[in-house]
């Protein structure tokens, strides 16, 4: 008999013994979202499906650039995009100088 006919069967036992107690756990649901928990003031409509919105989640400030989708008539937060806090958000507006030279620069 091959080494791996004997280790395979040595497999098969210590997962059988092992079941139990290596179950996956069970996903929970996410609770959805109340409107006290994330209140959002839309500022203004980059695009079609751009958005740049003010919102106050958990108790904190953020300055939210996103992609937005529809599904089943409810426009939707994609994945693709970035929440700024203030302290971020503060930093970039203080470079958009720099951000405008550099613009000029390569056009």
């Amino acid at each position: 008999m091959s080494w791996r006919g004997k280790r395979k069967d040595e497999d098969v036992r210590a997962s059988d013994d092992d079941s139990e107690a290596h179950a996956p756990a069970k996903k929970v649901a996410k609770p959805a979202e109340s409107s006290d928990e994330s209140d959002d003031i839309v500022v203004c409509n980059i695009s079609k499906n751009r958005r740049v919105s003010v919102r106050n989640w958990n108790g904190k400030i953020w300055i939210d650039i996103r992609e937005f989708y529809v599904k089943d008539g409810k426009t939707l937060p994609g994945k693709k995009g970035i929440s700024l806090s203030v302290d971020q958000w503060n930093t970039l507006r203080n470079h958009a100088d720099g951000i405008d030279k550099a613009l000029a620069d390569l056009s």
